[in-house]
């Protein structure tokens, strides 16, 4: 039997009317910043896309990933403001750390399974601020296994899932400080500040080990990036629940991501030279960055350095995206 004839043997299929229409998004161009407060169990990559969805926006990029298992601050790039997420992505964070003492599992964390179950209660807060202490400053970490880092191509967690062990280098973090928030029956609550690229898990891990009881990450809630908090942080919830045409004033504009570096007002002129790439001679010390504004008010034009008494331009804005803000 021919294709054709295969074709005009299978039944025609009932056509179901009882379906509604598929709504087309009509996406927009936005250009700011939202701080996401994300959710527990939804990955960075699912909140920013079903964000994204909500403002209808057209580009959307997140600065760095929050596991399933954790909530708290996520900060979301739209439009202009994906030029400088990286800026997001390298800083410091701070986090609001919950530990299971006595509890060891596959994972480091609650998901995984349990391996060991030890009795805990005997250890005092001073035990616990002795252990923390010694894991401030410059550290090496290993890598856990049910982590997301690469190897050829594969997430280290799809090896482990496959019970397949692959060897790790360690790599030096710095964790700031690491301050008790609550001390409970079985649990002790921290709060971490750090440099980006450390796990907390494995800081749970081994402050579990050096008490001599074990320890496994029951909670974690992100709370600061850089000078970002999780004041005026909001969740997908509450952007659900707004009108439309309210969702997009929620944004700030990109330059809150460069809100520690200088700012530097140019005239018209000098802004259009700026953001055509050409440099300018200026009057100012040597500085690895700088906001750079026109004269409007809010006529954020990009991020630049100053060298030898020249302005040098890093990330710009296109005109469009400069009179889009303006217009905000």
């Amino acid at each position: 039997m021919t294709e054709a004839n295969v074709s005009q043997a299978r039944p025609a299929r009932a056509q179901d009317d009882s379906r509604p229409p598929r709504v087309r998004v009509q996406r927009r161009p936005l250009h700011g910043v939202l701080l996401l407060d994300k959710p527990l169990g939804l990955s960075s990559n699912d909140a920013l896309q079903k964000a994204k969805w909500l403002l209808r926006a057209e580009k959307a990029g997140h600065t760095g990933t929050l596991d399933p298992l954790a909530t708290g601050l996520l900060p979301l790039c739209f439009g202009a403001a994906t030029k400088f997420s990286q800026l997001s992505l390298d800083a410091d964070k701070r986090y609001l750390a919950t530990l299971a003492l006595g509890v060891r599992t596959t994972t480091g964390d609650a998901e995984g399974e349990v391996l060991e179950r030890v009795d805990a209660d005997h250890i005092t807060t001073e035990q616990i601020a002795a252990a923390c202490a010694g894991f401030t400053g410059e550290i090496d970490q290993m890598p856990p296994m049910y982590s997301a880092l690469k190897h050829e191509g594969k997430a280290l967690y799809e090896y482990a899932r496959q019970g397949i062990e692959i060897e790790r280098k360690s790599r030096r973090v710095t964790i700031h400080a690491i301050d008790i928030v609550a001390v409970q029956a079985g649990t002790v609550t921290l709060d971490v500040r750090c440099t980006k690229g450390t796990y907390i898990r494995t800081l749970a891990e081994d402050i579990g080990a050096k008490l001599g009881v074990g320890a496994s990450l029951a909670a974690l809630r992100r709370t600061g990036s850089g000078g970002l908090t999780l004041d005026g942080a909001v969740t997908l919830a509450q952007i659900e629940a707004m009108p439309d045409e309210q969702r997009a004033a929620l944004l700030t504009s990109p330059d809150r991501l460069l809100l520690d570096a200088p700012e530097l007002r140019l005239d018209m002129p000098d802004a259009v030279r700026f953001l055509s790439g050409l440099r300018r001679r200026i009057d100012m010390p040597d500085t690895e960055r700088v906001r750079v504004y026109g004269p409007e008010s809010r006529a954020f034009l990009g991020s630049a350095h100053i060298t030898s008494g020249e302005l040098i331009a890093d990330r710009l804005l296109t005109p469009p995206e400069v009179q889009a803000l303006i217009s905000a």
